[in-house]
C-alpha cells in the first residue's frame, strides 16, 4: 500500500513538473509578458505581471486540488469572466502574432485585402459560438 501511494506522489509531481515546465515554455516562447508590458506601456510594472502569473497558476492549482466551489454573485462573477476572457483572448492573439496565422490563412483563403472582416468573422464566430454553448448547455 505505501509503495502505491508513494508511486502516486511520483507520477503526480511528475505530471505536474511537465505541464507547468511546458505552460513556463509555452508564455516564454510566445513571450506575451514583455510584449504585454510593451503594449500597455508599463515596462517598469514587469515583475508585478510576473508575478501575478505565477500567483494566477499556483491558485488555480490550489483551488483545483481542494475541489472547491465559490457560490459569489453573478455582479462578482461577470469581472472574473471579462478577467478570464481577456487572458485566453490575449494568448490566442499572441499565438496568432508569432505564428503569422493571419496574412498565412487570408492568403490561403483568398482574401489578402480583407484581413480585417477575416478578423471580425473570427471574433465573431467565438462570440456566438460562445454564447451558445454557454445558453445552452449551461443552463440545462
Amino acid at each position: 500500500m505505501v509503495i502505491k501511494s508513494v508511486a502516486l506522489i511520483v507520477i503526480g509531481l511528475a505530471g505536474g513538473l511537465a505541464v507547468g515546465s511546458g505552460f513556463v515554455a509555452f508564455l516564454t516562447v510566445l513571450g506575451i509578458i514583455p510584449r504585454l508590458t510593451q503594449l500597455t506601456k508599463t515596462g517598469n510594472m514587469i515583475r508585478f505581471y510576473e508575478w501575478a502569473v505565477i500567483s494566477g497558476a499556483v491558485v488555480a492549482v490550489w483551488i483545483g486540488l481542494r475541489d472547491l466551489s465559490f457560490h459569489l454573485f453573478t455582479w462578482i462573477m461577470v469581472p472574473i469572466g471579462l478577467f478570464c476572457g481577456t487572458f485566453v483572448g490575449m494568448l490566442a492573439a499572441a499565438l496568432t502574432e508569432v505564428l503569422n496565422v493571419m496574412p498565412i490563412l487570408s492568403k490561403r483563403v483568398g482574401v489578402d485585402g480583407k484581413i480585417l472582416m477575416l478578423l471580425m468573422a473570427i471574433v465573431l464566430g467565438k462570440i456566438c459560438g460562445s454564447l451558445f454553448q454557454w445558453l445552452y448547455f449551461i443552463n440545462d
